[in-house]
């Protein structure tokens, strides 16, 4: 492309670069400026690095290059000492780069979905069938904790003995706590050649879906579900998303394609991170449900389990659908 056709091409979309990069630094002690104009700025700062390169590379004039050059400048210095653009970088992962990068490794998280769910719903149904069966995945002691946790006499159902006394808040830091543990073990187990991630998937599969069937046949039904059916479909997913990561962090050692296996496993290693800051989110999401929603009595049962079928598709079309399109990183 000439130079000229160049020219011609972006010309208005300089203008606009040019005259949003200048507002938006007037307005900036004041605040002035709306928040849709800060979210519009990265994409289009982007461009303009991709414009100013082109020039360089195909040796336009130093006049245009200078300008281009100077706009780079300008929102360079808009982008990164603007205090607020945490703001979008956290809007930007939230709503595109997260749900894109799990259906970018798909693979992986149905083999991780496959090994949790699958060990899961077979222990329960056999735990249904046969209570006995759950000693042989817990000790006697932890499985007298989850019928006292989920008995209908207990004053505060989903709480240990000795957490009877703890309030919601604090219940919220130990659930915040106790999640992460659980999803950053996970994850961070797969640097054993993805070994450690597949045992935590299938154990975890076995003790959720056997606690389940357990509870299930003691007639802990209303109890049990309505407890744990709101929070679950954050916390199940997020632990599914780390066991993922940890699969992909195995995948270069196996599969290093035409890298170096310590090249691969430095690219990769950047989308698991992001994977597991993602599922972080979704199991503080968890907690907050767990410990303010999911042990209120003065809420029904079955308002629980129609909130929970929202919570559920919610996370299912977040999933599959968000960040698609033009807008998409």
């Amino acid at each position: 492309m000439k130079q000229i056709q160049f020219e011609q091409r972006y010309q208005s979309f300089w203008q606009e670069f040019e005259y949003l990069v200048n507002d938006l630094e007037k307005n900036k002690k004041k605040q002035a400026s709306s928040l849709q104009e800060r979210y519009k700025l990265p994409k289009q700062y982007r461009k303009i690095c991709n414009h100013f390169a082109i020039a360089k590379q195909r040796h336009y004039s130093p006049v245009l290059t200078q300008r281009l050059h100077n706009l780079v400048l300008k929102g360079h210095e808009l982008i990164y000492r603007n205090k607020t653009v945490w703001l979008w970088r956290v809007f930007e992962f939230v709503s595109s780069s997260f749900p894109n990068l799990v259906r970018r490794h798909y693979k992986a998280f149905w083999l991780a979905a496959a090994l949790f769910y699958v060990p899961a719903i077979t222990m329960g149904v056999v735990c249904f069938n046969n209570s006995e069966i759950i000693y042989s995945v817990m000790d006697p002691i932890s499985v007298a904790g989850m019928e006292y946790m989920y008995d209908p006499e207990n004053r505060k159902l989903g709480r240990e003995e000795d957490r009877q006394a703890d309030t919601d808040i604090m219940m919220f830091g130990y659930y915040i706590f106790n999640n992460i543990s659980v999803g950053f073990r996970t994850f961070a187990s797969g640097i054993i050649l993805g070994i450690g991630s597949l045992f935590f998937l299938i154990y975890n599969g076995l003790i959720i879906g056997g606690v389940s069937g357990y509870l299930t046949q003691l007639g802990f039904i209303e109890t049990f579900w309505s407890f744990v059916s709101g929070h679950g479909s954050f916390e199940l997913t997020a632990i599914v998303i780390c066991g993922m990561a940890g699969l992909l962090i195995a995948k270069p050692i196996f599969s290093p394609g035409n890298l170096r296996r310590l090249d691969a496993l430095k690219h990769i290693g950047k989308d698991c991170i992001q994977l597991v800051m993602g599922a972080a989110l979704m199991l503080v999401i968890a907690a907050f449900i767990e410990a303010f929603w999911s042990p209120s009595s003065f809420i029904s049962s079955n308002i629980k389990y129609y909130i929970a079928a929202i919570l559920w598709a919610i996370v299912i079309v977040y999933l599959m659908f968000a960040g698609r399109g033009p807008r998409a990183s």
